[in-house]
């Protein structure tokens, strides 16, 4: 079985697409809306822990290790709901965590200056403590970029190098370790591979990234607000976008439905997070030093 050229060039191109938009977003938002490396910093070291160690660990549990709560998930609608509040309970409380810990930051670099006695005119912009939506922008573009590095990327990255090995008749040896029925489902799934699945595969890697933001956004405004019920809703939103993806794992609705909402849903909060960080980024470029 070899796998198609345009099919592998789709899937070269589609992940390099997924791979830059995290960087290209913040390189274009940067200087508009000042955006901090330390909270673009703070959104990945949050998903990789909360969502790559903490809730990997309680899936391995819950669906493999402990028999009872395997039995119980075995069950499709069972699987749903935990999936979907497993990721958002975990993803969320780790982001309410960061976030808490940006805000206290910023409100002892501002008592510090207080205490300095500097004022805002001798501070320069890159010294003012930040505490506008660019720091929930920031945050989110690392933990939707995270996101689609360790989810999307490496794991497309490894499906392209199959395939590479596969065109040159040497997937078997290089898989010499796996059983045979492993390599077997392996060589399926690169026959199965088209320039579609390269377009679903950027669809949803791109959706989720949107989605990350628009979560991060909200959150930000919830604490800074001082929103008590920000966390259960951040969590409870977070659950609702995964409801689909776990209807689909759980074989309860197609592929092509589950797709067709994440497009509709992301073009939707893509909108909302335009509108919102372009009246920003207005505002903010009218008080830049020229």
């Amino acid at each position: 079985m070899v796998v198609a050229p345009l099919t592998l060039s789709s899937l070269v191109l589609a992940t390099l697409g997924v791979a830059a938009l995290p960087f290209l977003i913040y390189r274009r938002l940067r200087r508009p809306l000042a955006l901090e490396p330390r909270a673009a910093i703070a959104g990945i070291a949050v998903f990789a822990l909360f969502a790559m160690v903490i809730e990997r660990a309680l899936n391995d549990f819950a669906l493999h290790r402990n028999e009872a709560t395997a039995s119980l998930l075995s069950h499709p609608l069972a699987f749903v709901v935990y999936g979907a509040l497993a990721a958002g309970i975990c993803e969320e409380v780790g982001r309410f965590i960061g976030m808490r810990l940006l805000i206290k930051r910023a409100a002892a670099r501002a008592a510090v200056a207080a205490q300095a006695g500097t004022t805002a005119k001798a501070a320069s912009v890159d010294q003012i403590p930040r505490t506008d939506d660019g720091t929930a922008l920031a945050y989110g573009l690392g933990h939707g970029g995270a996101e689609a590095w360790f989810v999307g990327v490496l794991v497309q990255i490894q499906w392209i190098l199959f395939a590479v090995f596969e065109n040159r008749g040497e997937l078997d040896s290089y898989l010499s370790n796996l059983p045979g029925e492993s390599v077997m489902r392996i060589h399926l799934i690169l026959a199965s591979l088209t320039p579609q699945t390269a377009g679903i595969f950027a669809l949803e890697r791109v959706a989720a990234f949107v989605f990350q933001i628009g979560l991060s956004v909200l959150m930000w405004r919830g604490l800074r607000a001082g929103w008590r019920a920000i966390l259960p809703l951040a969590i409870a939103l977070h659950a609702l976008v995964d409801v689909p993806a776990a209807l689909f794992q759980a074989q309860l609705v197609p592929l092509a439905a589950v797709d067709a909402v994440y497009a509709l849903a992301a073009v939707v909060v893509a909108g909302l997070l335009f509108r919102s960080f372009r009246h920003a980024g207005a505002q903010s470029m009218t008080r830049l030093p020229r």
